[in-house]
């Protein structure tokens, strides 16, 4: 359908506001045994790079919070070990990670339904990452594309950089993760988990479940300066990406400045108007509408009035999480109790899983 708004802003507002998802169910925290919980559990990781953007939010993020609905078991963790496969700056690490769960928590994540944790603060972790990198070749993780990607940029990364796939399917393995939401990008990874289950089981009995993808719906957001590469916080123009913490002039500013083309007319064309069709998919994916929609609601529209309308539209989605965010930095030490208790919730599941991987192994 195409609302009849055009440049009626208020209304579209409104019917963003009622699209929004509904009221999240409390299961989580329920399975304390290590086993698969009846419909299964969804496990994710994100690094701590600070406060998230708005393709984070849009093309993950918005589906983590929907996750909580639909399964009875879900954790989400702050993976602090795989960003030191980058060089970081300790304090500002220590800065990032609590910048991050607060995100998360104003983004939506429930820590009632859900399991939000530092993945440095559950051992098991690493211990379970070992004993599947002893199942694992070489050639296999070296042909997996960012490694093949990271490895040329710095000329040879570290042993980390190597390995943390294993460690990617140690954190999904590790909880008997059923489901997995990926990126396209990252499917190659979550296909090795797949292999480690089947490795570790045809080696020590069943045991394991082979962990299934859940791809997003939303197109990957791009740059508003250069529409071929998609939204990144380390992009070095700066207005190239909408942070959940901008301010509602700098969105409007960056979203004004987005690169365009010189035809008035708005329309969705990846390939020949990737430009305006970014504004288009963002547009969409902020209003909860499909890319028809959105087209027809900007009929009469050029592409100058009609970066207003998608302006407005990120402000009004983003009012709430910026705020939030801000509030819960300011409490830091709430946060630190909250990963803590998270952390206690998941050796709670991980702690029985490693106890008969090792009894499996031989080691006990």
């Amino acid at each position: 359908m195409a609302l009849p708004i055009r440049g009626n802003v208020k209304y579209l507002l409104q019917f963003i506001q009622k699209r929004r998802s509904p009221k999240r169910l409390l299961y989580a925290g329920q399975y304390a045994d290590g086993k698969e919980p009846p419909g299964g559990r969804v496990f994710s990781g994100i690094q701590p790079t600070g406060v998230p953007h708005l393709g984070n939010y849009l093309g993950a993020l918005e589906s983590w919070v929907s996750l909580q609905n639909q399964y009875p078991s879900v954790l989400y963790s702050i993976v602090d070990l795989h960003s030191i496969t980058q060089p970081q700056d300790q304090a500002l690490l220590r800065v990032n990670i609590l910048d991050m769960a607060a995100s998360l928590l104003a983004c939506g994540i429930n820590p009632e339904t859900s399991i939000l944790f530092q993945q440095s603060q559950v051992s098991e972790h690493a211990e379970l990452s070992w004993i599947l990198g002893c199942l694992t070749s070489m050639p296999r993780l070296r042909h997996l594309p960012q490694w093949k990607m990271k490895s040329k940029q710095k000329n040879e990364g570290s042993v980390g950089l190597f390995t943390y796939p294993v460690l990617q399917a140690a954190d999904i393995l590790l909880y008997k993760s059923t489901h997995v939401p990926v990126g396209e990008d990252q499917v190659q990874h979550l296909e090795l988990a797949q292999d480690l289950a089947r490795i570790f089981n045809n080696t020590y009995g069943d045991f394991f479940p082979e962990p299934h993808a859940l791809l997003s719906s939303t197109r990957k957001v791009k740059s508003l300066r250069d529409p071929s590469s998609k939204m990144s916080k380390s992009d070095p123009q700066k207005m190239a990406t909408v942070n959940l913490t901008d301010s509602p002039d700098d969105i409007v500013l960056k979203i004004r400045r987005s690169v365009t083309d010189f035809t008035s007319e708005v329309t969705f064309d990846p390939e020949v108007r990737p430009g305006v069709s970014n504004l288009v998919l963002i547009h969409a994916a902020v209003a909860g509408c499909t890319v028809e929609e959105a087209v027809g609601w900007a009929k009469g529209l050029d592409t100058g009035k009609y970066k207003q309308l998608v302006a407005d539209a990120v402000v009004q989605r983003l009012t709430p999480i910026r705020e939030e965010i801000e509030r819960l930095r300011g409490d830091r030490g709430h946060l630190e109790r909250l990963l803590a208790h998270g952390a206690q919730r998941a050796r709670e599941l991980a702690a029985p899983v490693l106890k008969e991987v090792r009894h499996r192994v031989g080691f006990c």
